[in-house]
């Protein structure tokens, strides 16, 4: 059983599950096959959009919001945006954005997350805590 079919066994629920082991075992021979590791990959950025955008080119299958998701979840990425429907949603409501659009290129996203940051700033808060305060909105759950 190669490493693809161990990480198989673990994705219950998962939609498209057969293409995310592959792009699991790819991404761990992108980080440990050099003998690096992610650590040592990811401290070599100094700048945080610039590590998350190297993430959303670099490994299969993840885009920017997975990649701004992975940073934050790792302590780091703090001050991106985690854009999806529930955060569009709210944006559109206070006027940050006049529309959800319907899909998100790589460009879309970042111009959406600029006006995102000068609309966290405007309410005195990070983003990070903006995002807890819209899941929460969202779900009525603190979990994060």
């Amino acid at each position: 059983m190669d490493n693809s079919e161990t990480v198989l066994e673990h994705l219950y629920g998962v939609r498209f599950k057969y293409k995310k082991s592959e792009f699991a075992q790819e991404a761990k021979q992108m980080f440990f096959g050099t003998g690096r590791g992610i650590r040592e990959t990811l401290s070599g950025f100094s700048d945080i959009v610039e590590l998350r955008n190297w993430l959303a080119a670099s490994v299969k299958g993840i885009g920017v919001k997975e990649a701004g998701h992975f940073l934050r979840n790792i302590g780091l990425g703090g001050q991106l945006a985690i854009l999806d429907r529930h955060v569009l949603r709210y944006l559109m409501e206070a006027g940050v954005i006049k529309a959800v659009p319907s899909s998100l290129t790589p460009a879309r996203y970042w111009e959406i997350e600029k006006k995102m940051t000068a609309h966290a700033r405007r309410l005195g808060i990070t983003m990070s805590h903006l995002d807890f305060v819209l899941f929460y909105r969202a779900t009525g759950l603190i979990f994060k």
